[in-house]
């Protein structure tokens, strides 16, 4: 089981001495305003000694990508740049969380933005595929977004979508948020493709009183063996990281023993 961070490639000396396996960036970071300013950012995260191996905050949240005013033109051409960048820069997963830019408008049709959030997720899908990515769907809780708020709902999405490059994310923050039942891990079953963790007040795991015995039971009976993301609101990454990382490699240990 490897367990990542999600953290900028800047605190990348600090991640790499807390022992994680993996950093989390973001694609948004590859994708800037000034195009020729993409070859220093793409080398910076080359040259980063702890692989980069998945990317979050897929979109941009002025890229809508439900209600009146979707512009596919510009949502096909910012995937056609973004998803081979994600690839170049050694990742193989994106995380579809992006609650600004998915959640639509008020008084608009929720069935209709679950139409346009599938025809979303086809399109970069297709693209996912040429570059041999997998993009997560990762559930919000209310707060953040108007839809997909737990796992299975995502499920169902990913199973309309109907794409082997479309899996499914489980948030330990989320899901408390939402009082989801832990259980719908195991529902999830072959969908599970990720895994973000945090712990009270989205703090850094081991700091408060999340129920981990029980998250880590259910990805155990899901035998679920890729990665963790810590995805949390570090009060002092240099601090914490250490303990945060160590806490949960005895949790999952368990899991790798089996």
């Amino acid at each position: 089981m490897k367990i990542g961070c999600c953290i900028s490639i800047d605190q990348v000396d600090n991640a790499s001495q807390a022992g994680f396996d993996f950093l989390e960036c973001t694609v948004v970071s590859l994708v800037p305003d000034n195009d020729a300013d993409y070859e220093a950012i793409r080398q910076k995260y080359q040259d980063s000694h702890l692989p980069i191996e998945v990317c979050n905050v897929f979109l941009p949240g002025y890229l809508q990508i439900t209600g009146n005013d979707v512009d596919e033109t510009a949502i096909e051409t910012y995937l056609a740049k973004a998803i081979p960048r994600v690839k170049e820069i050694g990742a193989d997963t994106i995380v579809f969380g992006s609650g600004e830019a998915r959640s639509y408008p008020e008084h608009f049709s929720k069935k209709e933005a679950e139409k346009q959030v599938i025809r979303f997720l086809q399109m970069a899908a297709e693209y996912a595929e040429q570059h041999a990515i997998t993009i997560v769907i990762e559930p919000l809780n209310k707060k953040e977004s108007n839809i997909i708020n737990s796992v299975p709902e995502a499920v169902e999405l990913a199973k309309k979508v109907n794409h082997p490059s479309i899996q499914v994310l489980a948030d330990f923050y989320h899901m408390e948020a939402e009082r989801e039942p832990l259980q719908h891990i195991v529902d999830a079953g072959p969908f599970l493709g990720h895994i973000h963790v945090a712990d009270s007040d989205r703090l850094a795991p081991g700091t408060g009183t999340y129920p981990y015995e029980i998250f880590v039971h259910y990805l155990r009976e899901v035998n679920y063996r890729k990665r963790i993301s810590i995805e949390c609101e570090w009060r002092n990454f240099e601090e914490e990281a250490t303990g945060s990382y160590s806490f949960l490699k005895n949790y999952f240990r368990s899991v790798d023993d089996e």
